[in-house]
């Protein structure tokens, strides 16, 4: 995309005039250490937890316990007065600060931080003492005494006092200015190069700092650092059993069948995911929303119906950009012509690995449709060039099925709606499982689901997470249809027939869904980024990256292709 169609699409990105009049101690902070840091989470809300993050809170939780009365200032008194968890807020500083403990003797009070970990060897970092300055200059500024603070380290133990001095003023006043300058822009901060501070950062799968500074150079230089798991630790949760309910228990899911009970803690779940008739508990609903595990339902023949999520995303510069984007032409179909030559290409890589015998002319007709997607000069010829491509690749689909699989297996074209025989069956089941898990990244990176930049807006399609799903049919969805049948984990025995239509049982459901998560948990090789990530985090990474485009850090949108 040009920097003039760049600049044409994003004409909703500008000035901020609709941020928080009242700067928190706590985002200066985080600017000092990170002005990106500071975007993602006071411009755009975004937040995620870590095991760091988890542990502060869990070592704060006495300090976060309101308690105390803070005396008047000018009140003269001979005791030292503690004060818990004070919320207190200056308009004309334009500051507001959660202060752990104050220290009050009379009017001389001192605001105490309680900070995770051990003390440092050259005392605490500027952050930290940006953050108590904070503190003083509005106690100062309600007519107090605050000459010095005071960070205190859980894991040693110990006091280290920081002096209000005017150099520390000075500097905090300038980051301070600084920030809301930043944050007034509109343009977040570039990520930082090589840091030491990223891998340690609660927000490192979001920010992806070495992945945007990658591909902003064409093409990337060597293998960048992957900054996150290579697996996710939480995992969808399915429930079949008609009649089931789900109910909150102690941190857990709690699911009730019938003759079972079961429980999964939250931390295990990502997405809680229900077919026809099991209920869900007002208040695992509520548990559920509060931390932002989606609920998806599913009929019980397997159709994709509904998401229940809780408030929206915070980010709504991202939906303005995407919505401009959408709106103009040639910057949507510029994403568009990326996003269908990747699915071709992966459907040849596709036929090229599994075809008993590599049919050489439907390979090179995929190559030259491929090349044709990426300089179509409208959605309507592009739309032509993916039905050609799909005519070539499902032509040649059955060779990919092992001979000895049997004739239950026979495929002869790709139907749907309802899908005719079980191998159809399985690819429209899969296919609703992926959409629906690209619909669930595309609210947990910000998006609107239900307007992309290929697909058309439609009532009640998920326009955007049909786009983000196109590049992985063929490696995630067909390929999980042709392991299953190659390798004998489904047979004749489940599916059903009624006049002509086939659908999977219960059973056969419950075969090729776990089929399905062992694909999304197995590692491959970013064709760009050179790391090797599991599909399932190969999602997010691709979603993630199209925000980044969609928000002007990327000179391109780059879809995910396989070797």
């Amino acid at each position: 995309m040009n920097p003039q169609a760049q600049t044409e699409a994003g004409s909703a990105r500008g000035p901020r005039a609709d941020l928080p009049d009242l700067l928190p101690a706590r985002m200066l902070n985080e600017f000092a250490y990170c002005p990106r840091l500071f975007y993602l989470e006071w411009v755009q809300g975004e937040w995620r937890d870590s095991a760091d993050t988890v542990e502060g809170r869990f070592k704060h939780r006495n300090v976060d316990r309101e308690g105390g009365d803070l005396p008047q200032p000018g009140d003269e008194g001979q005791e030292t007065i503690h004060v818990r968890s004070l919320h207190l807020s200056s308009e004309r500083l334009g500051l507001t600060a959660r202060i752990d403990v104050i220290e009050a003797d009379g009017n001389v009070v001192t605001p105490v931080d309680y900070k995770r970990g051990k003390v440092p060897e050259a005392g605490p970092f500027e952050p930290e003492r940006v953050q108590l300055c904070i503190h003083a200059l509005i106690l100062r500024d309600k007519g107090y005494q605050c000459d010095e603070g005071v960070v205190y380290y859980v894991d040693s133990r110990r006091r280290v006092s920081v002096p209000i001095v005017k150099e520390l003023v000075e500097r905090t006043t300038t980051l301070a200015a600084e920030a809301r300058k930043v944050a007034a822009e509109g343009r977040i901060p570039p990520p930082l190069v090589d840091s030491p501070k990223c891998p340690r950062c609660s927000l490192v799968g979001i920010c992806l700092p070495d992945e945007v500074n990658a591909l902003r150079e064409q093409p990337a230089a060597g293998e960048v650092r992957r900054l996150f798991p290579a697996r996710d630790d939480a995992l969808p949760v399915y429930v079949q059993e008609q009649g089931a309910s789900v109910g909150k228990g102690d941190e857990r899911l709690v699911i009730r069948t019938r003759d079972d009970q079961q429980e999964v803690r939250l931390l295990d779940v990502s997405q809680l995911c229900v077919f026809g008739n099991v209920s869900v508990t007002p208040p695992a609903l509520r548990l559920l929303a509060s931390r932002s595990i989606p609920v998806c339902h599913f009929s019980y023949g397997g159709w994709f119906e509904a998401v229940t999520v809780g408030m929206a995303h915070k980010n709504v510069e991202l939906r303005r950009r995407q919505f401009a984007l959408a709106g103009n032409r040639r910057a949507s179909l510029a994403i568009a012509r990326r996003i269908v030559s990747g699915k071709i290409r992966n459907s040849r890589t596709l036929l090229r690995r599994n075809h008993a015998e590599a049919p050489q002319a439907g390979l090179r007709e995929l190559s030259r449709l491929a090349q044709q997607a990426e300089a179509a000069r409208r959605r309507e010829e592009l739309l032509g060039i993916e039905g050609a491509a799909a005519r070539v690749y499902f032509s040649r689909f059955p060779g990919m099925i092992k001979a000895d699989a049997g004739l239950d297996f026979s495929f002869t074209d790709r139907n749907r709606r309802p899908p005719r025989d079980p191998v159809n069956a399985m690819l429209s089941f899969v296919y609703a499982v992926l959409v629906k898990d690209l619909l669930v990244q595309s609210y947990a990176v910000g998006f609107d689901p239900y307007l992309g930049f290929y697909h058309q807006p439609r009532y009640g399609r998920p326009a955007l997470a049909l786009d983000l799903a196109e590049e992985y049919r063929p490696i995630i969805a067909d390929s999980v249809v042709i392991g299953a049948i190659n390798n004998g984990e489904i047979q004749r025995g489940d599916f059903l027939t009624r006049g002509d239509a086939c659908a999977l049982t219960p059973g056969g459901r419950r075969k090729i869904l776990a089929a399905y998560e062992r694909r999304m948990d197995a590692l491959i090789q970013h064709s760009v980024l050179r790391y090797a990530a599991s599909y399932r985090r190969i999602l997010e990474v691709q979603a993630r990256l199209l925000a980044r485009y969609v928000l002007g850090e990327l000179p391109e949108y780059l879809p995910f292709r396989t070797r």
